[in-house]
């Protein structure tokens, strides 16, 4: 195991710091003082940046228009979106592209890969299950009929489903009773949308599906393509989780060294140091559990345990520790924290999402115990 970043990956790091400089997180209205959605669609202008320098197409193969570099370049891209609030599907439609790319036929490669990666084609993935707390892929059934699929069920939280070109659904075969993969048109008869806004403001989509029928060639039915996909989107909610964190702890330490109290800066008091040092402690240990995380499913190295233990654990990591560094930022900003003139208010709200969608650590860490009575160590 070694966490060294290659050139490769340093060189996405810097691409992606050029194109987010210009970012600014308050783009847009923010959610404490609008009714409904801050937007109606993501930043089209960021993603067509996104695209011009090659940042959509990271993963992707040479013979795809791609870099073909891995996971943990992902995070990197992904850890400095979240510094400046990305509004773009970046997490998502990589990872459906990568999915379709490693599990899809040749066919459905050809025809989506390349119009991905250049930005033409946005993908989204359904990942929440009805509750955002059982199995995505027990929300959805899928029947084999007549050469194609035919899904029915309900998959809440979807983002950007409106905005998406596709969204890929995992569902359940009821005739092999394995997980498949299902991409489906945003338009397509039988699917509808049902208006959800999250605590960002952004707009997320209750997906209904009523007896819609895709074709066999769009659906990925390979052994162990929807827990990779999972673990993927998993560990890039946790980069994001950790870029948000940094960001936020250096506003903090910011703020404390101007404010003074008592003719001293506040960041000099034992107790704001220690709350602050504290928070620092948290970010390191995500970091050091996503860089785990990253290079297992990266590589496909072995471990004492499967992939999903180093998933769980940085789940586990990232879910408690945005939630702490976001808290004690409020604390330690005072009053100013909740000025809506200030961007704080809006970190705080899109650390809740990424907390929500990560799941609480309670359940990560009885996954992990379950991991380990299946996988005794020693």
């Amino acid at each position: 195991m070694d966490f060294t970043f290659t050139e490769e990956q340093q060189a996405a790091v810097e691409a992606a710091k050029a194109v987010f400089a210009g970012v600014a997180p308050d783009g847009v209205p923010s959610p404490a003082l609008t009714a409904g959605a801050v937007a109606d669609d993501f930043d089209r202008a960021l993603w067509s940046r996104l695209a011009a320098a090659d940042l959509l197409s990271l993963l992707l193969d040479a013979r795809h228009g791609g870099a073909g570099l891995d996971a943990v370049a992902l995070c990197l891209v992904l850890r400095e979106s979240a510094k400046v609030l990305a509004r773009v599907p970046l997490l998502e439609s990589t990872a459906a592209a990568v999915a379709v790319q490693t599990y899809g036929g040749e066919e459905l490669k050809t025809d989506l890969l390349g119009r991905a990666g250049r930005g033409e084609l946005v993908l989204t993935v359904a990942a929440n299950g009805r509750t955002g707390h059982d199995g995505a892929e027990l929300a959805v059934t899928a029947r084999q009929e007549d050469g194609a699929w035919v899904l029915d069920g309900l998959q809440t939280a979807v983002p950007w489903a409106r905005n998406a070109d596709f969204v890929l659904v995992p569902a359940l075969s009821t005739g092999t009773g394995r997980s498949v993969l299902a991409l489906v048109p945003r338009d397509q008869q039988g699917a509808t949308l049902a208006e959800q806004i999250s605590t960002t403001g952004e707009l997320l989509g209750e997906l209904h599906l009523d007896s819609v029928r895709i074709p066999a060639r769009d659906v990925i039915d390979a052994d162990g393509a929807w827990e990779w996909l999972r673990n993927l989107l998993a560990t890039g909610t946790c980069a994001l989780a950790l870029g948000l964190g940094e960001r936020v702890l250096d506003m903090t330490s910011e703020y404390t060294g101007k404010r003074e109290q008592f003719g001293f800066p506040v960041a000099t008091f034992q107790a704001v140091a220690v709350q602050a040092a504290d928070r620092y402690i948290d970010l390191r240990a995500m970091e050091a559990t996503l860089w785990q995380a990253a290079w297992r499913i990266s590589t496909g190295a072995g471990g004492a345990l499967p992939a999903s233990g180093d998933v769980a654990v940085a789940k586990v990591w990232a879910s408690e520790g945005v939630r702490r560094v976001v808290q004690t930022a409020q604390h330690l900003h005072g009053g100013f924290g909740a000025d809506t003139d200030y961007s704080l208010h809006r970190y705080h709200a899109w650390a809740k999402h990424l907390e929500l969608s990560l799941g609480p650590a309670a359940a990560h860490e009885e996954a992990l115990g379950d991991l380990l009575a299946a996988h005794p160590l020693g």
